[in-house]
């Protein structure tokens, strides 16, 4: 989402996909609201517009629902409670309801109570009896009814199914001259028995569904619940809350860091691993950026406060998952049009299943039209079909959180199934975006460390990156370097200098052969290395070769076996990079790449993704750099390594925290098994419903003689909406073929400079 105030409101009292569609209309309706998405899933709504809280809060009231704003981190501890006390409150009034109506269902069966035409007393208690446990054990059935008969929802079939039940059973056994002696049945158990069933789907369900957020929570469960800040000369421990930016705090061995910031006194080493997944703790002095949230193994240190509260990584991140399971794949969408019209549908069908039976069906047809029409009301809760895209996309957005994958929105998901191509950025993504000495091979009369320790000298004044490399590589090895004077750079071709007295020329063969010396001896090597995506640059010492260093950005380690997976996953590999087409092709060739397009400018990229888009394909663009966002923005879904910079993660659709092309595949996988998991679940709701509406209605009965019993219609309906969120939650248990030394969260330096905005 963009810059814009984002408010989250709690909401309760939604019991179906129905009451998504009448909160949202709430919603969208108070001025200032540019957006508004509601998760049936978490019962929760996001919000995107310059409003107040209290105004949103007051136009859900209206609406017929309760709602709060969500403030922070400790709303998910509170809404876990409210959650679990929600759920043992629901199991209270499912034990009463079942206390007092499987006792009348059984006597029924065994004629343990007496007839209703000598029994008027027992029937006028069990009445009233019945009647206050349903005002008990479903009220909110009933209250929500009311509060929503303008958007009729859940409640409003369940309401008119029981309280019909209620209603004839009590006319039966006050007034039974009204109704045939064959119809004069009352069903006092079954309102019972229904609300018991429904009740009891909704507690396990709520149980249930309190997994789906498991990401979130661990997430929050990383930071720390208070600091150590040195406030007047003195350490004093407060709640994290308290802390003020630039403030001062320290932190001892084993301890987490509280907030961002930049360690101003003292030593430590840091495990980022839930960051950077690096088991190897990071070093850490004066001047370093330490990470809220990260552990501190050893050492002490003070460090100042740059980034707090909600403007941390750590905060930044839980955000972004947040909203990704706020948000609506276009499935998604389309599912709450059509459960917006389907009550109204389902009570014009009750009502003329009434008629039918009434009109033509056997005798008692009285019994028979309100037995059938009850049905119909009962089975036809349309909570799967709420319940069956924000679940999954729930489950499947903390998964992939979890495996280092940030999921913008619901749109990459649904997108990700139809990709049949990827394209992949190659430096930074394919290749590790870092130049280092692959290679130093030494001319006759010249030894392996003199010759490094030569062109690192002279290299040492250069800022260029392959000179840099030269640099790191010998003081990687402990060599020290000479005097240099006379240091020249020459464009685009090399340096020249002096080390140590002796005048030294590194640069390509052109430039060695323009300043007379006989390259001959180092072209071949030269030549050679270019075949292997390296860079040669050649050195000569006063008139003669002194050898050939090879530099190339190496490729990563996992690479080859991640384009493998997209391989196996049925898509075509394309690499876009403005490199030489030598290199590009000597990288393309050692990882498996499909096909290459080489020396492209930033706006080509863009205009490759769109060539191959006009082909058919259906593109994901992989990219770490500013020249890659065009490519992320063009493409169906974009996806930034998180080691890359934060133009590109702000125009992906996702974000790779992992520094790995098994990211993409992960990603990929996690994407199809959600999509296809929200399909599953669409798949049992519209069966459930289409299946159960007509049996319901007596379809069956002209040929079977089978009815269906409003009480395992009540059970079948309370199991649907169990059953979806069961199959979203196997998400949970995806298996991804990717290396099992993976992070929970990853990125590096760039990667928190692009979450701290």
């Amino acid at each position: 989402m963009s810059e814009a105030t984002i408010t989250r409101l709690s909401v309760a009292d939604m019991t179906c996909a129905g009451c998504v569609a009448a909160v949202e209309n709430a919603l969208k309706g108070v001025p200032g609201v540019s957006e508004a998405t509601v998760n049936f899933a978490e019962h929760s709504a996001q919000v995107k517009g310059e409003v107040a809280g209290e105004v949103l809060v007051k136009a859900v009231r209206d609406a017929g629902y309760t709602a709060a704003v969500m403030a922070g981190d400790e709303d998910v501890a509170e809404a876990e409670a409210h959650e679990q006390a929600a759920y043992r409150n629901q199991l209270r009034k499912s034990f009463v309801a079942g206390l007092v109506g499987f006792p009348l269902l059984f006597g029924s069966w065994f004629d343990w109570f007496p007839p209703m035409s000598s029994g008027h007393v027992f029937w006028v208690v069990v009445g009233l009896v019945t009647l206050g446990v349903m005002a008990y054990s479903g009220g909110q059935y009933y209250r929500g009814a009311v509060k929503s008969w303008r958007h009729p929802n859940m409640d409003t079939l369940v309401a008119l199914g029981t309280g019909a039940a209620w209603i004839y059973s009590m006319v039966v056994t006050l007034y039974p001259g009204v109704v045939p002696s064959l119809a004069r049945y009352a069903y006092f158990e079954a309102a019972l028995v229904i609300i018991s069933l429904l009740t009891l789907g909704s507690a396990l369900e709520t149980r249930a569904r309190g997994r789906t957020s498991a990401a979130i929570k661990k997430l929050i469960g990383l930071k720390p619940k208070t600091a150590r800040v040195l406030r007047d000369g003195k350490e004093q421990d407060v709640p994290i809350s308290e802390v003020g930016l630039n403030e001062t705090l320290r932190v001892r061995p084993g301890e987490k860091l509280a907030v961002d910031g930049v360690v101003i006194d003292g030593s430590g080493h840091v495990d980022e691993s839930m960051l950077t997944g690096e088991p190897l703790p990071v070093s850490k002095q004066v001047g370093d950026e330490v990470i809220g949230g990260t552990l501190n193994t050893t050492g002490s240190f003070l460090y100042q406060a740059k980034r707090i509260g909600k403007d941390t990584v750590l905060s930044q991140i839980v955000e972004q998952v947040r909203q990704a399971q706020s948000s609506k794949p276009p499935i998604g969408r389309l599912v709450d049009q059509v459960a917006a019209v389907f009550v109204p549908v389902v009570v014009v069908i009750s009502l003329i299943t009434f008629a039918v039976w009434f009109t033509v069906g056997p005798t008692p047809h009285l019994s028979y039209a309100m037995v059938t029409a009850i049905t119909v009301l009962v089975i036809a809760c349309p909570c799967a079909l709420g319940l069956a895209t924000p679940i999954s996309i729930m489950v499947g957005v903390g998964k992939a959180a979890e495996n280092g994958i940030l999921i913008r929105n619901g749109q990459a998901l649904q997108t990700a199934r139809r990709l049949t191509a990827v394209v992949l950025d190659k430096t930074g993504t394919v290749t590790e975006g870092a130049p280092r000495v692959t290679a130093v091979h030494p001319a006759a009369g010249w030894t392996r460390e003199e010759l490094l320790r030569v062109a690192a000298s002279l290299e040492a004044g250069s800022e260029h990156p392959l000179a840099q490399a030269v640099a790191d590589a010998a003081r990687g090895e402990n060599l020290e370097t000479g005097q240099v004077s006379e240091f020249e750079a020459i464009t685009g071709a090399g340096v020249s200098g002096s080390v140590d007295g002796r005048r030294v020329l590194i640069g390509n063969a052109a430039l060695l052969a323009d300043r007379g010396v006989a390259v001959d001896e180092l072209k071949a090597r030269a030549e050679s290395l270019a075949l292997e995506a390296a860079t040669p640059i050649l050195v000569a010492v006063g008139d003669a070769p002194a050898g050939v260093i090879g530099i190339a950005d190496p490729v990563r380690e996992d690479s080859a076996a991640a384009v493998t997976r997209l391989h196996e996953q049925g898509l075509k590999v394309i690499m876009l990079t403005g490199d030489h087409p030598a290199t590009a092709q000597a990288v393309a060739g050692r990882v498996g790449i499909d096909e290459v397009f080489a020396g492209l400018k930033p706006a080509d990229k863009a205009d490759k993704v769109r060539e191959l888009q006009g082909r058919g394909e259906v593109v994901a663009m992989v990219g770490d750099g500013i020249n890659d966002a065009p490519a992320l923005a063009q493409a169906d879904i974009g996806y930034a390594i998180g080691s890359g910079t934060d133009i590109a993660m702000e125009t992906a659709d996702a974000t790779l925290m992992r520094a790995s092309l098994h990211g993409v595949a992960d990603a990929i996988l996690i994407s199809r098994a959600t999509v296809r998991n929200i399909w599953q679940n669409l798949f049992g709701a519209f069966v459930y419903n289409s299946l159960g509406i007509p049996i319901a209605a007596g379809v069956l009965y002209p040929l079977f003689g089978v009815l269906l019993n409003p009480m395992i219609a009540g059970a079948a309906m309370a199991m649907s909406s169990v059953t979806v969120v069961s199959n979203a939650n196997r998400l949970r248990r995806l298996r991804l073929s990717a290396p099992s030394t993976r992070p929970p969260l990853s990125g590096d330096g760039h990667a928190r400079t692009a979450w701290a905005k």
